[in-house]
């Protein structure tokens, strides 16, 4: 079926009579002649003058040039029958971490020391953009917590997003609860078997506003299953480090993680090291799918070109029509009228 997109762009049909109408007429400042015989001096001349206004045959190319123009405007496209489009998986919110202690560097990569921070960039990255089927969102919490990014199909804007997270860019302190409070806010109006919290910290909540077991207990009344992981080399595998009482693991607290993980039908996981936190991500991996609502769309194929096309010719056109007589005059009066 043949429709516009913008079909209110041709109302400005008329917008050039209405402002010949309106403004003044254009004054070149120069006086003119005005003369009685102008008859004879066509005859003369064998050249017909120029009306003060265009006839509407000369009117007529500069219309349809603005014709052209707003139909191109207002996207004309051919639009297909609605199909049935696939929708089966989760509405999964990714809750990280971004306090100042997740830059501490107790991880190993390829055999380099990197910070947490990194780490759940490096492996839960691979982890959203694999997530086909499903709406990925992501919360960073720190002292506050912030929605990144909604709930969307557009997983490798959300990796991006991760990847761009910086430590302390929401408050140096570790607000579980507003995480959690946050996320239920963003899953309580999606199906109910469908809603899923995936919360990394590698602390205890010292920051918001809303106790973290409380959180728990109100997601768990939406129907929102939280899966919790605790990140952190433990203390006795630390070294100096830990000798010196320096490893923010020692403030992880299990417990609490593992109370909202109950709580809420989810799981509680430990990553020590790089590779557990790949081996959850492979659990995490094989949660089923939850059937959402279908979907529908309509294909449509754009035609704005084919109206842009004529206009830009028909432009050629009046422009070729204006600059080649006076190009010919140019001639004329260059090789003493031989041209």
């Amino acid at each position: 079926m043949f429709e516009f997109a913008w079909p209110w762009l041709l109302l400005l049909a008329p917008l050039p009579w209405l402002l010949r109408v309106l403004l003044p007429p254009a004054d070149s400042g120069e006086a003119a002649l005005k003369v009685s015989f102008l008859s004879e001096l066509e005859g003369l001349s064998g050249r017909r003058a120029r009306a003060n206004l265009p006839a509407w045959r000369q009117q007529a190319p500069f219309v349809l040039l603005w014709l052209l123009l707003l139909v191109a405007a207002a996207r004309p496209e051919w639009v297909g029958d609605p199909l049935p489009l696939p929708a089966s998986g989760r509405d999964l919110l990714l809750a990280v971490d971004v306090s100042g202690s997740m830059a501490y560097s107790d991880m190993q990569w390829q055999d380099e020391e990197i910070s947490r921070l990194e780490l759940v960039k490096k492996l839960f990255g691979d982890f959203v953009e694999d997530r086909r089927g499903d709406r990925i969102g992501l919360i960073l919490f720190g002292s506050r917590a912030y929605l990144q990014s909604p709930l969307t199909f557009d997983r490798h804007t959300v990796r991006v997003w991760l990847d761009e997270a910086l430590i302390n860019i929401a408050g140096p302190q570790t607000a579980i609860g507003d995480a959690i409070g946050l996320a239920v806010k963003r899953l309580r109006q999606r199906p109910a078997d469908a809603r899923v919290l995936v919360l990394i910290t590698d602390g205890a909540n010292n920051g918001g506003q809303i106790d973290p077991r409380t959180a728990a207990r109100l997601a768990a009344d939406e129907k929102v299953k939280i899966y919790t992981i605790g990140i952190g080399s433990d203390p006795r595998q630390s070294g100096i480090m830990g000798m010196l009482g320096l490893n923010p693991g020692v403030d992880l607290d299990e417990a609490t993680l593992i109370d909202i993980a109950e709580q809420t039908g989810g799981t509680y996981f430990r990553a020590r090291n790089a590779e557990e936190l790949s081996d959850i991500e492979e659990a995490l991996d094989r949660l089923e799918p939850a059937a959402q609502l279908p979907t529908r769309a309509r294909p449509a194929l754009a035609l704005y070109c084919w109206p842009l096309g004529l206009a830009l010719l028909l432009s050629l056109g009046l422009v070729g029509n204006i600059l080649w007589p006076q190009h010919l005059q140019t001639l004329r009066s260059k090789f003493g009228g031989r041209a």
